[in-house]
Order: C-alpha cells, then structure tokens, then sequence
C-alpha cells in the first residue's frame, strides 16, 4: 500500500498556472490514471487493472450503484479506444472530445461497445460468479507513494487542475551486465550407489545493468467538484519504480483546509452559522453571503425566529461528485445577539410591550 509521505519531500505544486476547472466531461487520461506521455503498454496495463475492478458484473448493490458502475465501464473503455487508437489518441491530444466528434467519434462515449472491448482484451465471454472470469495477475510492483494534497473549500467546490512537479527515481541502462528473472530449480544429484540427494538451485538469465537516477516529472493534478476528504486520485505506475517489475502508482490524498464560514457535512451539505440582532430576531431581516465560488445567497426571515432554530437553502450545497449539476442544501443556524446592558428607560418600555398578554405563551 505504501506509506504515506510529506508531500514537501517529493513535490512541488506550483502556484503558477493552477486553474478553475471547467470541463464538459472528463479528461481520458484522466480516467485511466495514467500520465499523458504514457506508452501503449501502460495504458493497458492500466485498462486492465481498472476494467476487472469495474465491470458491472462484479457490483453487488442498488440498481443506482449497478447504473453508476456501467458509466464507469463504459467511460473506462472509451478513454481505452481512443488512446490505444494512434490516430484518435493525436486528435484527442490536439483537439479533444470536438476533435474526435468531427471524425465521426462520438466523444464522451460513443465508439465500440465496451463488453466488446473487454471481450476483445481478455479472449471471449464469461461471468465472474463463483470465482470465475479474469483475475488480476500477480505481479511485481515497486512501492505506492500517498501524498497529501492540500485544498481549500472552493477549490473542491468549483474543480481545479494543480500543475505538479516530482522529483522522482527512474531506471537508465548502465554498463555491463545483471542477474535476472532468477528462479529456483530442483536439481538431484547423485552421492552414492542408489543414494541421490536433491536440493533447490538458483538460476538466473543475465540482463543489462540498469541505475536509478533522479528526474523531475511534470503532473497535472485535477481536482473534480464535489470530491471529498480523503479521496484518492490515482496516477498508475508514476510511482516508486523496481528493477524487473512494474512501478508502483502515485496516490494524492484529498485534505481539506478548515473553511472560516462553512463546515461540510454528509459530502454535499453546507452548514454555517448567522449571528442577528434581538430585533431582526422579532421583525425579520434579510442578509448576503458570499458562497464559495463568488456568486451571493440571500438569507432572509419575515417571522420571528429563536436562537437554534435552522434555515435550509437547497441547492446552495456542495457540488454532488460525479453529477456536478446536482447540489446539496446550505443549513444555517441562527444565533441571537442580545444586548450586555439595557436602560432604565428601555426596560419600561420593554415591560409595557412584552408585559401585556398576548406575550405570555410566546417563546424566543
């Protein structure tokens, strides 16, 4: 799993050129967790690790959760198509979904249905009940690095895209050559008449050497709206490398910064507190905030409201990850500022108002 290291020790993420997200659908790269410069060998190394992890067919759950795990299939073997398809793969990278739409592929899904794709990348039909279907080869793979990224409130509300430089180790050819793919063999020998021994022995093919040096790689780290604490965003094999294996994956973690008005609760909610005064308390009022992404909420009361009671403003939420268009609902708590002192002459009043009978059974 590896362990989870500063993110001061291996990265910088540059202030310069982050930006606002604002994207109709989702980067391909993106979906696959692989680098843009990714050769065809990773992308299907990666298509694999994912498509077994998100075949409909393996999701034990509601019809939402079944529905939701097709999207992801089909997103997953789309992204596949494209970026094994050369062609495809250099207009996508000049001109994105568009690009691919004005050759007549449908951006954002079209193309080859994706059980045929995984049909083709696996040899033909099964079901993965009763341990049947594909599994996950073993395979050697240097260790997974988790670092922790650090957002504000608004970033995860609007989306962000972080550009990312890691220092980070990767294998060149050295001279001369190595022991590789080692393996044990049983050899039996002979140490008498009838009498014979046998013991394991290594043997090993030989390899060019290799060295790890120290190179700085480029990352653009996208941060969708809606995702949460503690969400992981995967970049496959940009990890720890390993002589005769495969390299580990980097692994951002999302933390979020404390946010001076809001507190997210449930994913989607946001919950703040109003201060107003006794009066606005009594007669009503009405105020504007600032919401995460600039654009102004209005929090208004025409009745009288006590201190605790709570204003729910739907839609005013939290991004809802993976349909941004939806949103949570914003719960404000009302607290009630009460004067430190009050006249002589205010009490008098105050007792000829509020000392008749209809006050009575009222409560603030």
């Amino acid at each position: 799993m590896g362990v989870l290291r500063s993110w001061m020790c291996i990265l910088l993420i540059a202030l310069i050129g982050t930006a606002t997200l604002i994207r109709g659908s989702k980067d391909y790269y993106d979906v696959l967790h692989v680098h843009r410069s990714a050769d065809e060998a990773t992308i299907k190394r990666a298509y694999r690790k994912l498509a077994l992890k998100m075949h409909p067919d393996k999701v034990q759950g509601s019809e939402e959760e079944k529905k939701k795990a097709a999207e992801k299939f089909a997103e997953v073997g789309h992204a596949y198509e494209v970026l094994m398809d050369p062609k495809k793969r250099e207009i996508y990278d000049r001109y994105g979904e568009e690009g691919l739409k004005s050759m007549g592929d449908q951006g954002g899904g079209g193309g080859m249905d994706p059980n045929d794709i995984f049909s083709q990348f696996f040899g033909g039909a099964f079901n993965f009940g009763f341990g049947g279907g594909p599994q996950e080869e073993e395979e050697v793979k240097g260790e997974t690095v988790h670092v922790g990224l650090e957002v504000t409130l608004e970033e995860l509300y609007t989306g962000k895209e972080f550009k990312v430089t890691r220092d980070k180790h990767v294998l060149k050819p050295a001279p001369g050559k190595r022991d590789c793919n080692c393996k044990q063999k049983l050899v039996t020998k002979s140490i008498g008449p009838g009498m014979f021994q046998q013991f394991t022995k290594t043997e090993c093919e030989k390899c060019d050497n290799v060295k790890f040096v120290r190179e700085a790689d480029d990352l653009t780290v996208t941060l969708e709206p809606g995702m949460v604490d503690g969400q992981e965003i995967v970049f496959f094999e940009e990890g720890e490398p390993i002589i005769d294996g495969e390299p580990g994956d980097l692994i951002f973690v999302v933390q979020t910064r404390p946010h001076g008005l809001f507190t997210r609760k449930n994913k989607i909610d946001l919950h703040m507190n109003l201060v107003i005064s006794l009066l606005e308390a009594l007669v009503g009022f009405e105020k504007k905030i600032t919401h995460l992404d600039g654009h102004s909420v209005t929090i208004a009361s025409k009745g009288v409201v006590s201190p605790g009671d709570v204003l729910t403003l739907k839609n005013e939420g939290m991004p809802v990850y993976d349909s941004p268009d939806r949103r949570g609902s914003l719960y404000v708590k009302i607290t009630v500022s009460f004067p430190k002192t009050v006249s002589d002459a205010d009490k008098a009043a105050l007792n000829k108002l509020f000392g008749s009978a209809a006050w009575m059974h009222d409560e603030l």
